[in-house]
């Protein structure tokens, strides 16, 4: 059984927009914390996610996990289910999307331990996230982990049918 994540993929679009067209299309992600990601800012940044266990709701989990992440509840909105996406590592990741705005004062991510440096037998906590914003649907596929660019796809797909 594969592990699952389950994230939120929040989006707006300018005011006055016709349905279907997705110019202007920004949406909510976040640069993953720690070390290893510190220097790095091109595709190093996620959809607020995070593991749920087998029998828990999945989106219930995203709800939960964009709250860890953010360190604020998700705005309330119409959430649906945009759909399950294999990443290579195996993991499959339900992403709920929803057209809404968003902008805490501050993101206050959860933290994880990490032994850093490895092999130096000191552990230190990081945050899960230690920035979060909005980007251009086109800045996005620069910044995303290559693997959840099909999340992005899906989610253009999704709107020009709407």
């Amino acid at each position: 059984m594969p592990v699952r994540s389950a994230g939120i993929l929040l989006y707006q679009r300018p005011p006055g927009q016709a349905p279907g067209a997705t110019d202007g299309l920004q949406v909510w992600i976040a640069h993953m914390g720690g070390p290893f990601w510190s220097r790095k800012d091109a595709h190093a940044w996620s959809i607020p996610k995070g593991e749920y266990s087998d029998g828990e709701n999945a989106q219930a989990a995203a709800l939960r996990e964009f709250a860890e992440e953010m360190g604020v509840p998700a705005p309330e909105a119409e959430y649906r289910l945009l759909g399950e996406f294999r990443q290579s590592s195996g993991k499959v990741i339900a992403v709920f999307t929803a057209h809404a705005g968003f902008a805490p004062e501050a993101i206050r991510s959860n933290t994880f331990p990490l032994e850093w440096p490895k092999g130096s037998g000191k552990i230190q906590h990081y945050p899960e996230i230690d920035d979060a914003r909005w980007f251009t649907e086109q800045e996005a596929r620069l910044k995303l982990v290559k693997g959840q660019l099909p999340i992005l796809d899906a989610l253009l797909k999704d709107l020009s049918l709407a």
